[in-house]
C-alpha cells in the first residue's frame, strides 16, 4: 500500500516498498514483475493496487498488504495503533476481512523496553478491533524506529474491489476527512487528528459493500489528487474534483495559508499534475497533502449516491461527496 509518514513516500506494491523515490520513478522500477502465469493471482503489479489478492479457491482469495514507517507522533502506543490501522485498512480498501498480522519492527537497542512493549501493545489493541490475531512477527536493530503490519485476510474471488474500475458518470465520495499530514506538521489538533488516524475503515467498507461499488481506494501517501490520479487512469476516466467541497481536518486549511507543506507535497505534485485554475493554493495543498490511514476514496453509480449517504448517516459514519467520474483523462479541480 501507500503512505506518507515524516515526509517518507512509499508505492503501492499489492504490499509496501518505501523509499525516498517518486511514485512514478517507482511505477517503471516495478513494471514487468508478476509472471504472466500467475493466473490465480488477481491483483498484484499490474497493475498495483492496496493490497495483493490470491485466489485460493472459487469461494475464497488472500487479501496480503504490508506497511511500515518511522513514528508520527511521540507516544508509543498511539504510534503503533495509527501504524496498525495504516496497514489493516488496505485490506477493507479491497473490500476484505483482515485474520491474521505479523509485527515489522526496527528500534535502536538502547530504546527503553517499556517503549517496544507500547508500541506492540497499540498495535495489538487495533488488530483485535478489527477482528484478527496479531500472532508475531519480526524485529532487527536499527537508528531509526520504524513499525508496521504484514496483514492477510480474505475475500471472495468475485467481491474485490479495485482501483481500476471507475466508470463515466460515477460520483466519487471520500469517507474521512483530509489533512493529517499538515496538522501533524503544524502541530496542529494532534487528539481530532490522532482519532481519525486511529478510525479503521471496516465500518465504511462494511456500509459500502451492499451498494456494489465499481472502484474503491483509500487515501494516504499520494495524497488525494495522487490517488484519484491512480484510479483515472487505470479507469481510463476524468476525475473531476469539487474544491470546495474538499472535507478538511481542523487546522489543516490554517497550516496551509501558512505555507506547511509535508515532505511529500513535491512528489504528489509531480506524480499527479492537475488542472486547477483559479482553485485556492491552500486547498490544492490539502490535495497534495499525504494521509496516513486515510479514507476510502470511492466512484460507485450516481443514482445510488443519495442511498448511500442515507446509509453513511444512518450508521453515524462521515462521507462527503466530493466529484465525479466522466469521460476523458487526467483529474480536474475546480
Amino acid at each position: 500500500m501507500e503512505t506518507e509518514a515524516a515526509g517518507l513516500t512509499s508505492l503501492t506494491v499489492g504490499g509496501g516498498c518505501a523509499a525516498k523515490y517518486s511514485a512514478a520513478r517507482l511505477e517503471d522500477l516495478l513494471k514487468g514483475f508478476v509472471p504472466a502465469e500467475a493466473e490465480d493471482l488477481l491483483v498484484g503489479l499490474d497493475p498495483a493496487d492496496d493490497a495483493a489478492v490470491y485466489r485460493l479457491d472459487a469461494e475464497r482469495a488472500l487479501v496480503f498488504t504490508v506497511d511500515f514507517f518511522p513514528p508520527l507522533v511521540d507516544d508509543p502506543a498511539l504510534f503503533g495503533r495509527i501504524a496498525a490501522t495504516n496497514a489493516l485498512n488496505d485490506v477493507f480498501a479491497m473490500g476484505g476481512t483482515p485474520l491474521l498480522a505479523l509485527s515489522i519492527a526496527a528500534f535502536p537497542e538502547e530504546l527503553p523496553t517499556e517503549v517496544l512493549a507500547a508500541v506492540f501493545a497499540g498495535a495489538d489493541e487495533q488488530v483485535r478491533a478489527a477482528g484478527a490475531i496479531l500472532a508475531g512477527g519480526h524485529t532487527i536493530r536499527d537508528a531509526e524506529p520504524k513499525y508496521g503490519l504484514a496483514v492477510v485476510g480474505t475475500v471472495h474471488p468475485d467481491g474485490v474491489w479495485v482501483k481500476s474500475a471507475a466508470r463515466p458518470g460515477d460520483a466519487v465520495f471520500l469517507t474521512k476527512p483530509l489533512g493529517t499530514g499538515l496538522v501533524l506538521a503544524a502541530k496542529g489538533d494532534l487528539a481530532e487528528a490522532a482519532r481519525w488516524m486511529t478510525t479503521l475503515n471496516d465500518g465504511a467498507a462494511e456500509a459500502l459493500r451492499p451498494f456494489t461499488p465499481h472502484a474503491v481506494t483509500d487515501v494516504t501517501g499520494f495524497g488525494l489528487f495522487g490517488h484519484a490520479r491512480e484510479v483515472a487512469e487505470r479507469s481510463a476516466v476524468r476525475i473531476v474534483l469539487e474544491a470546495a467541497s474538499l472535507p478538511a481536518l481542523t487546522g489543516a486549511l490554517e497550516a496551509a495559508r501558512a505555507g506547511v507543506r509535508t515532505g511529500g507535497d513535491p512528489r504528489n505534485r509531480e506524480f499527479a499534475p492537475v488542472q486547477a485554475d483559479g482553485v485556492p493554493e491552500e486547498l490544492l495543498a490539502l490535495g497534495y497533502d499525504a494521509q496516513t490511514a486515510g479514507g476510502l476514496l470511492v466512484s460507485l453509480p450516481a443514482d445510488k449516491a443519495i442511498s448511500l449517504q442515507n446509509e453513511f448517516r444512518t450508521r453515524d459514519l462521515f462521507i462527503a461527496q466530493v466529484g465525479s467520474a466522466e469521460e476523458g483523462e487526467g483529474i480536474v479541480v475546480r
